[in-house]
């Protein structure tokens, strides 16, 4: 069971009570893939009130929990879905895209010289004036007074080594980095479905 104070700590999570005066914006529904596991973490999986309705009725979802309210028309009412779950299996590919995003969350959002999160960057492991490549292996998230003190030398050359060596990260690896980073809103519908970095009672 999780410690409910760590939870508060960790993200805000709104009670079901507070619905009837909910606005339809602040209603995401929470998407879980046909295991019962969110599509993502980080970024996490949600999808906006309509699109969740939209794939309730096209019967592309189930509906595993909803909100205090509900949308009508002349011929029907609907619980607005706060967590719904796929009917057909996505698998998730093997390797996440190279891209900026998924490079910081790869390192945690922090330079890979200094730590610091802020000014973050990106910097070639061996510059490309050295034959560096721009590919996993060979870039790391660099705050900018890091990147510039580096300048065009290696690591080894501007006596900066690296905290953690650059890898290819599976998207498993992301995933889990990613349950280290809770948003800042959740609805206590999810609580049940979603699991970080917190500690866990015996």
């Amino acid at each position: 069971m999780l410690k409910s104070e760590l939870i508060e700590r960790a993200a805000r999570f709104r009670s079901a009570e507070d619905d009837p005066s909910r606005s339809l914006s602040d209603c995401p529904a929470l998407v879980l893939n046909a295991d019962y596991t969110p599509l993502s973490y980080y970024p996490l999986s949600v999808w906006p009130w309509q699109t969740a309705i939209k794939a309730v009725v096209l019967e592309r979802v189930d509906v595993v929990s909803t909100y205090g309210r509900a949308v009508h028309s002349p011929s029907w009412t609907m619980q607005i879905p706060s967590v719904i779950a796929l009917r057909q299996y996505v698998k998730p590919s093997e390797f996440p895209a190279f891209t900026r995003f998924n490079l910081f969350l790869r390192d945690r959002f922090s330079c890979q010289y200094c730590g610091s999160p802020h000014n973050l960057t990106f910097d070639h492991v061996i510059p490309r004036r050295l034959g560096g490549r721009t590919s996993w292996e060979n870039i790391l998230t660099a705050c900018a007074p890091c990147n510039l003190k580096k300048g065009g030398r290696t690591p080894k050359q501007a006596n900066m080594p690296p905290l953690v060596q650059p890898i290819r990260p599976t998207s498993w690896q992301l995933q889990e980095r990613g349950k280290g980073f809770p948003p800042n809103y959740l609805h206590e519908t999810w609580r049940d479905w979603l699991y970080w970095d917190i500690e866990l009672e015996e």
